[in-house]
């Protein structure tokens, strides 16, 4: 059985003593993003993925030597999902979203802190690029 993991890598933000990690369990529970993500994208990632898998079943077959990931390139794509999907602000509409900080165009990465609006989510951009896409379990089809 294959499982598949959403998370961030933890990155400490430079001047709030957080890290990703504490930003990403914070958001998940007041909005449950990467929830909201992998229910509307579950179908599109499982196509991928069976799609990366028969392709390194097809090479093999083929003569070709196995792959370490076979599902490393499905995971690539699954994060640029997930960037496009905050980009996107595919998520505008629920409660609570967009967010007051969010229309107020407050981020961290402004000199003055405040700005046009923004989508939410994105302030300093950290949390959307340390997002990753993982497996569990993963056939041992494939031997190193």
């Amino acid at each position: 059985m294959i499982t598949l993991h959403l998370g961030v890598m933890n990155i400490p933000y430079e001047t709030e003593g957080k890290t990703t990690g504490d930003v990403a369990e914070r958001l998940e529970e007041k909005y449950r993003i990467m929830q909201t993500f992998f229910d509307r994208y579950q179908n599109d990632i499982a196509e991928m993925m069976a799609t990366d898998l028969a392709t390194s079943l097809e090479n093999m077959l083929g003569g070709a030597p196995p792959v370490r990931d076979p599902l490393a390139e499905s995971m690539s794509r699954v994060h640029n999902l997930f960037v496009a999907f905050l980009d996107n602000q595919e998520m505008n509409g629920m409660a609570g979203i967009p967010t007051k900080r969010a229309l107020l165009g407050i981020s961290k990465r402004l000199k003055n802190k405040k700005g046009e609006p923004r989508p939410s989510f994105i302030d300093t951009g950290t949390y959307q690029a340390g997002m990753r896409a993982w497996v569990s379990g993963v056939l041992n089809a494939f031997p190193e």
